[in-house]
């Protein structure tokens, strides 16, 4: 459980790096919002990164091992990247901000993939739960150091050396890569670039057949859609309302985490009890529920007291949300072709954070902040339906 707190900060910090910290830096630029939610498209590795995952399962990389051996590779160069990046202008360097950051999203839904293979096979399934929920806690709090100390330090010093002291986080997640040992491997890796392809995706299909098949994987793209979409632009809409950098820091994102933290650690210790389905049925609908907080925020104004229970309520549905969804993916894979699957479903789960959400700033600009969250509401409720076929509710994994 301590190796998935320091490797889920890890895995958390490149992604929160690039959805906080380069979204108020290219926004107190002067980067207007349909720009800012093109920006977007840069995390298309999130969508796709079960492309390459393959070779994660066949090669090792390095003397540290199959896992470890590509985890240190990717956290070093994650560390030089993110403080590259802020080392450009985005006044004049647009096009090279936008590049930059979509090798730092490949480095990063690299670093996922190996992450979430090493959680899933160090843990037996019974464990699958509360680990996922450590996990995401972990996920969460590195969202503290871009979204809230970045933020807070960029009002006080240049963007450059704030970026720099961003990158020294993916420190820790490194030398636990260095200290930790390689998991158990199930069976035998596979043998050549065609087992490591086809072998995971022709299981998955047998397992249920097609039509079972397509809706897993229909579920994975629709349960967290509208909740992503919410947030996507979250910074841009708090400094709408006209809230300052510090106040978004120091009092939206810190209540944000705390109320996430409890939401994992309520979620994680309620889901032993109720089991996966229950809890993707319960924490979903309070995970929607939160949306709508949004939209009561965006008709009343710059209300800091709204500000933070609003961020408090929706972090805490979301953390419950994240928790089961997270586990139930870990429980779907086969521990034999685990890199592979689960980049498969977390890929088709960054869909709407990555090609949907690119949308976003066009939607806001038609609809306004109010009409747009209503939008997300109603977005948030196939994905619930489809519980009633992918985890009903009298049964239990």
């Amino acid at each position: 459980m301590l190796i998935c707190v320091f490797l889920g900060f890890s895995s958390g910090l490149p992604l929160f790096i690039l959805l906080s910290l380069v979204q108020a830096w290219l926004a107190k630029s002067g980067l207007n919002v349909k720009a800012l939610g093109l920006f977007a498209l840069v995390m298309f590795p999130y969508t796709w990164k079960f492309l390459w995952a393959p070779l994660m399962d066949r090669y090792s990389f390095g003397p540290l091992g199959r896992r470890r051996g590509w985890m240190a590779a990717t956290q070093a160069l994650l560390f030089l990247g993110i403080g590259a990046i802020g080392m450009l202008d985005p006044h004049t360097q647009v096009p090279a901000i936008a590049a930059m950051a979509a090798v730092i999203a490949f480095l990063s839904a690299s670093q996922d993939i190996v992450i979430d293979a090493y959680r899933r096979e160090i843990l037996p399934d019974i464990e699958q739960g509360l680990g996922g929920a450590v996990h995401v806690n972990a996920y969460k709090v590195a969202g503290m150091v871009p979204g809230a100390l970045s933020l807070i330090l960029a009002d006080r010093m240049p963007w450059q050396p704030v970026f720099w002291i961003t990158a020294a986080f993916m420190l820790p997640g490194l030398l636990c890569t260095l200290v930790i040992k390689e998991p158990r491997v199930y069976g035998a890796p596979p043998k050549t670039m065609r087992e490591a392809v086809v072998l995971p995706f022709s299981e998955f299909i047998a397992r249920g057949g097609w039509r079972n098949a397509a809706m897993v994987l229909g579920f994975i793209f629709l349960y967290k859609l509208g909740d992503s979409m919410a947030t996507a632009l979250a910074t841009k809409f708090y400094i709408d309302l006209g809230f300052s950098m510090t106040q978004i820091g120091a009092v939206a994102k810190t209540v944000g985490f705390w109320a996430s933290i409890a939401g994992g650690i309520f979620g994680g210790a309620w889901m032993i009890q109720l089991g996966i389905n229950r809890a993707l049925w319960i924490f979903g609908a309070v995970q929607a529920l939160a949306i709508l907080g949004f939209a009561w925020l965006a008709h009343a104004g710059a209300d800091l007291p709204l500000l933070a229970g609003v961020i408090g309520f929706e972090a805490f549905g979301v953390g419950l949300g994240t928790a089961a969804f997270v586990s139930y993916i870990a429980t779907t894979t086969d521990p034999r072709y685990t890199a592979t699957q689960y980049a498969l479903f977390t890929s088709l789960a960054a869909v709407p954070r990555t090609f949907v959400n690119s949308a976003v700033g066009y939607i806001v600009a038609e609809t306004g902040w109010f009409l747009f969250f209503i939008l997300c509401f109603v977005l948030a409720l196939p994905g619930m339906l489809m519980l009633t076929r992918v985890a009903p509710w009298k049964e239990q994994p």
